[in-house]
C-alpha cells in the first residue's frame, strides 16, 4: 500500500485502522483525515510523496507571471483596457495549467 492509496480510503475505514494498527493512539474520533493518514503512513512505514511537476517548467511559468503582471498594471496605468485584459486572461490560463499540473502529480 502506497499514500495515495491509503489517501483513498474513507475516514471511518481510516479510523478502523487505526484501531488495529495503533490502539494506543486516544481521540481516533477528533482526528481530521489528513492527521490520520501521515499517522498510519508513519506506523506502516509510507513515505509522503512530493509533489513534483512533471513536464511544465514551473520556475519559468512564474516568471512569465510576474512579467505579465507588470505589463498589466502598465496597461491599467495607460488606460488600455484591451491589452489589461488580454494580459489578466494569459495570467489566468497559466495559473490554472500550473495548478492542473500540480494536481495531476498528487
Amino acid at each position: 500500500m502506497d499514500w495515495h492509496e491509503l489517501h483513498k480510503h474513507k475516514v471511518n475505514d481510516l479510523r478502523e485502522m487505526m484501531k488495529t494498527h495503533l490502539p494506543e493512539v486516544a481521540g481516533v474520533i477528533g482526528l481530521k483525515k489528513d492527521e490520520l493518514v501521515e499517522l498510519l503512513a508513519a506506523k506502516l512505514g509510507i513515505a509522503k510523496p512530493h509533489k513534483v511537476v512533471v513536464g511544465l517548467d514551473k520556475t519559468a511559468i512564474k516568471g512569465r507571471i510576474r512579467d505579465l503582471k507588470t505589463r498589466r498594471d502598465a496597461a491599467m496605468t495607460g488606460g488600455d483596457d484591451a491589452l489589461r485584459n488580454r494580459h489578466r486572461r494569459e495570467i489566468h490560463r497559466l495559473r490554472r495549467r500550473l495548478r492542473k499540473a500540480a494536481n495531476l502529480t498528487h
